[in-house]
């Protein structure tokens, strides 16, 4: 069963999953990044150009010639999905193949509307059995 893993109270969604990326990447996991829209995914791809500051994360869409081979992908659409290991999940709803990745991510900013969003995610998760874990970012924590 997919595992499911909240981390609430994040000021900034990208840097936080740059940094989720990046630990995965560090542990040898594979990691797809579902993105709401092409701008984001753009800015996430910029992002993960610069962290961290001193090296490089690879990362590519799911249709460049060398996803097969590459540990982060960028994605939009769910149609092409390359591993089955890490799900983040950026959009505001579920992703309706998150059921076939060992984990799923979900950050949660301090927007009203967009922790409202994550609160019917995480009902629709727990309300089908999974276990979610939550870690809360406040107070300057990190991911």
């Amino acid at each position: 069963m997919t595992q499911i893993d909240f981390y609430t109270h994040v000021e900034d969604k990208l840097k936080t999953a740059c940094t989720l990326v990046a630990k995965a990447f560090a542990r040898g996991l594979r990691l797809t990044a579902y993105c709401p829209d092409p701008e984001t995914a753009q800015r996430l791809d910029r992002l993960l150009w610069t962290t961290p500051a001193t090296g490089f994360l690879p990362h590519c869409g799911p249709d460049d010639p060398l996803a097969a081979e590459t540990p982060v992908i960028i994605d939009c659409g769910g149609d092409n999905l390359l591993h089955d290991e890490v799900l983040l999940n950026l959009r505001p709803e579920w992703p309706p193949f998150f059921g076939r990745f060992q984990r799923l991510i979900e950050i949660v900013s301090l927007e009203d509307a967009d922790r409202a969003g994550a609160r019917e995610r995480f009902r629709f998760y727990r309300d089908r059995g999974y276990e979610i874990r939550t870690h809360d970012l406040s107070k300057g924590r990190e991911a």
